[in-house]
């Protein structure tokens, strides 16, 4: 189902106007975007030279080890040339446990070096081009992937919807609080090998229904992580305290958060298009979920939550929604699903006004945290646009881009020398990269990600070898 068919900026601020998309707002001035990315941006003591980022975007390409692999050195010395200021270093596993899958980064004392020396190139790259590292950011994610783990899953509590989309069966274990708090000190312990790796900034991931995000929604769970607030945030406020504590300030805590876990989609068998599973009213789970109707957010414990956490040190937040695995279309406005996956059950430009009235609504209660919007993707060319009006209107204080540095890395450096995007190169958010990272059937359990239109020598004979397997059955 084509959605994007506007060949102006009128034209799309028109059909958002039409759809009541009252949060995205244009500015149609070049001068005016390259003045509004160029904004340096204070975190803590540190500053990013510009208001652009790139997002986390995991490429499944690291060895069976989790070091960085060679398609892993090729995408970040891509990112270091590229312009962007904030370079978000994607998810990477604390514990061998935690990785979605068997190609997944995992940082231990074996891999640290690697990812030293990946860092370090990254540092010359952009020194090379740009003069000084002196502003350039790199947070390094932590995660473990709990529901989502490789090859087995450990999740927090029992969603049954959530159990229905990922074939869970109801009598399956849940974590223990023992284990969680074991959990407590690997993070503790990983943030301390990132910082020897040369990482000033840590990411303690709770997002996309990993685990930290999955737990923060864990109502119904028993036990001292589970129930009231309190509790559901105890295992973050328990790692951002204990980093403090034992870093002090040699770390920048920084955090990937969703905010609103919305309900899950399933395909109609006739129409194909996404519907939500069957939801009770009241809505026991979830999180950032308005529990009278869940397929509103609702941010009352979100920004009690962050109110918590700056408190606990958090300097740097990066604004997400939905969970790619059961609601897609929620986190990243498609115009294309990935193949198999359900249409989009409404327009993507609803999509995107959601993501940037959930980033406008927070930043604004809390103007001294700085934070990184998201849901640009599906704007195309006209992402510039939008991310300038939200800069200048206050609504966010860094621009995020994530799928679309997959086929246009260096789009900052045209930001800033242009005000505009070449829109021969921007995704056209036609989710092959999705495609990749669910296909898990050549020798080494898992199919790099990356975009096979915009860069077709390297993932174009990967997405051909991935259909004819899947195929093949």
């Amino acid at each position: 189902m084509r959605h994007f068919t506007y060949k102006s900026l009128a034209e799309l601020a028109t059909a958002a106007q039409a759809l009541n998309a009252t949060h995205v707002h244009f500015v149609d001035d070049k001068d005016r975007v390259r003045a509004a990315l160029a904004r340096p941006v204070r975190v803590g003591a540190l500053t990013a030279g510009n208001s652009m980022a790139i997002h986390p975007m995991e490429g499944c390409d690291g060895t069976l080890d989790g070091r960085p692999g060679e398609l892993t050195w090729r995408r970040y010395e891509r990112f270091a040339t590229g312009g962007a200021k904030l370079i978000w270093f994607e998810a990477t596993a604390i514990r061998e446990d935690g990785r979605a899958n068997p190609r997944q980064l995992w940082l231990n004392p074996a891999t640290r070096d690697d990812f030293a020396r990946l860092l370090d190139r990254i540092h010359a790259l952009h020194g090379q081009t740009y003069g000084s590292t002196d502003d350039l950011l790199i947070p390094v994610q932590l995660t473990v992937s709990g529901r989502y783990s490789h090859p087995r899953k450990t999740i927090a509590y029992h969603n049954p919807l959530i159990d229905a989309k990922t074939n869970t069966p109801a009598d399956y274990p849940v974590i223990s609080d023992d284990e969680l708090e074991r959990i407590e000190d690997q993070f503790v312990t990983a943030a301390g090998l990132a910082l020897e790796a040369g990482f000033t900034i840590v990411d303690i991931k709770a997002t996309h229904g990993y685990l930290l995000s999955e737990l923060l929604g864990a109502k119904t769970r028993e036990g001292r992580y589970g129930g009231p607030l309190e509790n559901r945030a105890r295992l973050l406020r328990n790692v951002f305290r204990k980093v403090r504590d034992r870093y002090g300030k040699r770390l920048t805590l920084a955090m990937r958060l969703g905010c609103f876990d919305c309900v899950p989609y399933r395909k109609n068998a006739d129409t194909g298009i996404g519907e939500p599973y069957p939801y009770p009213v009241p809505y026991p789970w979830g999180w950032g979920v308005n529990p009278r109707n869940p397929m509103e957010d609702d941010l009352t414990e979100v920004k009690q939550l962050l109110a918590w956490l700056i408190e606990d040190g958090l300097e740097l937040l990066n604004v997400s929604i939905g969970c790619p695995y059961y609601n897609p279309h929620i986190g990243r406005p498609f115009e294309k699903p990935d193949e198999g996956n359900y249409e989009q059950p409404e327009h993507p430009l609803l999509g995107v006004d959601r993501h940037f009235r959930v980033a406008g609504e927070l930043q604004r209660a809390f103007p001294a945290l700085p934070m990184i919007g998201t849901g640009y993707s599906w704007l195309q060319k006209y992402a510039l646009n939008a991310a300038a009006a939200n800069l200048e209107s206050g609504a966010i204080r860094l621009f995020g881009l994530g799928r679309g540095v997959l086929s246009y890395p260096d789009f900052a450096r045209d930001a800033l020398e242009k005000g505009e995007l070449d829109e021969a190169r921007v995704c056209k958010t036609l989710t092959y990269c999705s495609f990749l990272m669910r296909q898990k059937t050549n020798e080494l359990g898992q199919y790099p990600a990356g975009c096979p239109p915009f860069d077709k020598q390297v993932y174009g004979p990967i997405i051909k070898e991935a259909r004819e397997r899947r195929r093949r059955g």
